[in-house]
């Protein structure tokens, strides 16, 4: 067993797994703390180096592409302290991280774990359900339906929708940025039905619009990873589209675009008659669709 434990967390590894447990330390970030111990197989690893520094070194595991749904889901936008697979090493513990990352180095070398893209996922992701409550509405999963309720301050066209619910089968994609603090991020969950018809976060009732407290909308890519976990692998999508090259087995025929389109105009019109929106609101919502077709 070779074992690093440190303020930030512990690392340990049996030949097989790399457990990796997050410290308790209020230093130690929310997301990390919620997101909980996370076993990864040796053969997700691709690499792990150990970077010294004059008062502190950092242990970062490298995973194969596509073997992850956090990282399928993040994209590698979660912040450099958010990230799971690194680890602070205070400097009088280097020693103890150059062993580990050897341990793991060899194992990967004897047991000639590949390093081309995975074609499934290997690890499983949090555990459902989960709900997270972001700046925009609260937003859950049960392993079959994600829910949106919206928050008070929530946009009121996606007020005047009433709750969101949307079931996996009719999923193709979840897009994740992180609110910085400085720039909005946002939580969009895309369908058959919107692939093309993108609205601005604000007004988009398939999406959350992050603009509060970055710490918690962080949060919010526990959902996206569990979703993710549960959509086809990215391994099986083809076919070549210039915004969406993965999605085009998903994309529903011309005809459909269609159909889809007068839908998404007569809710539109039926929230401006209803008072909902204002002329103004109606017909910049409006341009919005017709641009995403």
């Amino acid at each position: 067993m070779a074992e690093i434990i440190q303020r930030d967390g512990t690392w340990a590894f049996d030949g097989n797994t790399v457990r990796i447990t997050p410290g308790l330390h209020r230093s130690v970030p929310l997301f990390r703390q919620t997101y909980g111990e996370i076993a990864v197989p040796l053969e997700a690893v691709s690499g792990i180096v150990y970077e010294p520094e004059r008062k502190r070194g950092r242990l970062r595991l490298r995973l194969r592409e596509g073997a992850d749904p956090l990282l399928q889901a993040t994209g590698g936008r979660l912040p450099e302290a958010a990230d799971p697979y690194k680890l602070t090493v205070d400097i009088d513990r280097s020693g103890v991280a150059e062993y580990v990352a050897e341990e793991i180095r060899r194992a990967l070398l004897l047991d000639q774990i590949p390093k081309e893209p995975a074609k499934t996922y290997l690890l499983s992701g949090p555990p459902v359900p989960v709900s997270v409550r972001s700046s925009d509405g609260t937003v859950s999963f049960d392993g079959t339906h994600v829910r949106i309720d919206w928050a008070d301050t929530s946009d009121r066209v996606k007020r005047a929708t009433g709750p969101r619910i949307i079931a996996v089968g009719d999923l193709v994609q979840v897009e994740w940025l992180p609110n910085s603090g400085y720039e909005d991020g946002f939580l969009r969950f895309v369908t058959r039905e919107t692939v093309f018809s993108k609205l601005p976060p604000e007004k988009d009732p398939y999406a959350l619009d992050l603009w509060g407290s970055a710490r918690r909308d962080l949060l919010t890519a526990l959902v996206a990873t569990a979703v993710t976990a549960r959509l086809p692998h990215p391994s099986t999508r083809t076919g070549e589209y210039v915004d969406h090259p993965q999605l085009a087995s998903a994309v529903p025929p011309q005809s459909d675009h269609h159909d889809v389109l007068l839908r998404r105009l007569r809710e539109l019109g039926e929230l401006h008659r209803d008072g909902v929106l204002t002329d103004e609101e109606f017909a910049t919502t409006k341009a919005a669709v017709l641009r995403g077709f």
